[in-house]
């Protein structure tokens, strides 16, 4: 049993009733819409953003029904936007299985994930709390302009860690972000304890993001990871353990590997060429290497707080997301 599992049996009547909660304000009478949705319900992710909502609620007591839907709303925000990339990117496969958009078509995936949208800002405005309602606003944003900026960096080929790290924390982190603050608000809580467990969050959020793209360096590992690997290179988007390597090199052979990064059509093999160079290069060591720091500056955070199941379910879930294998 892994450590993502362990935490879900711990809390898993929550996550039962949040299920149930999603499912129930996912119905409609539509049948195309019903048949849609049932069918990306069977693909459900890992849920580690609610589980953030629930484990920062939990830091301060039981999760309750307006816990839950804070956790629901950030759940299918996030849904959404997978749904929404997809389409932007032609993706066919996501969780090991076809996206909505190679199933039916562009215009009914964007028509589902706007419903998912509008789900999320539905359940928001049922906890009756402006500043989960703010936080939920404000994440849209940042996610849409976190997408924006990648486009515009791959686009024109910025090679530069500061944009990077702007990019993965406004697309990715920005959501982790977003439920630690969920979690606290509907607890009640605004004070420094909630600042603390953000910048948890958003180290938690840089991670992933990390993580994920070092899956992107590792083609043989695409079965596993449940989606196709190499696309960030075909997308023009250049990742932390290449970009690193393209910066700290001085020779011709880096001045090459530039060179190649910046092509608006990259081959198979140009992209085996690029993916060799940042792993032969210390790209993904380098890469786990602030993983790494991150993890320490994010766990002495947390060192305001009691012990308890729900902090260390944190900490496990940060070791988590460092060592997951998808």
């Amino acid at each position: 049993m892994d450590i993502l599992e362990k935490i879900r049996q711990e809390i898993a009547p929550d996550i039962d009733r949040l299920n149930a909660l999603i499912a129930d304000q996912l119905a409609t009478s539509n049948p195309l819409m019903d048949n849609v949705i049932a069918n990306y319900l069977k693909s459900k992710g890992k849920l580690i953003r609610p589980i953030i909502v629930m484990l920062s609620a939990r830091l301060f007591g039981p999760v309750t029904d307006k816990v839950l839907r804070a956790a629901a709303s950030v759940e299918l925000l996030h849904n959404a936007s997978l749904i929404h990339d997809d389409v932007v990117d032609g993706s066919t496969i996501r969780r090991g299985r076809p996206t909505v958009n190679a199933m039916w078509d562009n215009h009914i995936a964007v028509l589902v994930g706007d419903f998912f949208v509008s789900t999320s800002m539905q359940q928001a405005i049922v906890t009756g709390d402006t500043r989960i309602i703010e936080s939920l606003c404000h994440l849209g944003k940042l996610l849409s302009l976190g997408e924006l900026d990648q486009i515009y960096s791959a686009r024109y080929h910025n090679l530069d860690e500061d944009a990077y790290f702007k990019i993965i924390e406004y697309k990715t982190a920005s959501l982790f972000v977003a439920c630690s603050q969920m979690g606290c608000y509907a607890q009640g809580i605004d004070d420094e304890r909630k600042e603390r467990l953000s910048e948890f969050a958003r180290l938690l959020g840089l991670c992933f993001q990390i993580r994920d793209d070092i899956f992107d360096y590792f083609p043989a590992q695409q079965d596993t990871v449940g989606k196709p690997t190499a696309n960030d290179l075909r997308e023009g988007k250049i990742t932390l353990p290449l970009l690193h390597v393209l910066r700290a090199g001085t020779d011709a052979t880096n001045a090459e590997m530039v060179k190649l990064s910046k092509s608006p059509s990259l081959g198979e093999n140009d992209i085996a060429r690029l993916t060799a160079y940042a792993i032969d290069g210390g790209g993904i060591d380098y890469a786990y290497a602030v993983m790494d720091d991150m993890r320490t500056r994010a766990v002495a955070l947390l060192d305001c707080f009691d012990e308890s199941e729900a902090k260390k379910a944190l900490i496990d879930l940060f070791g988590y997301i460092i060592s997951r294998r998808y």
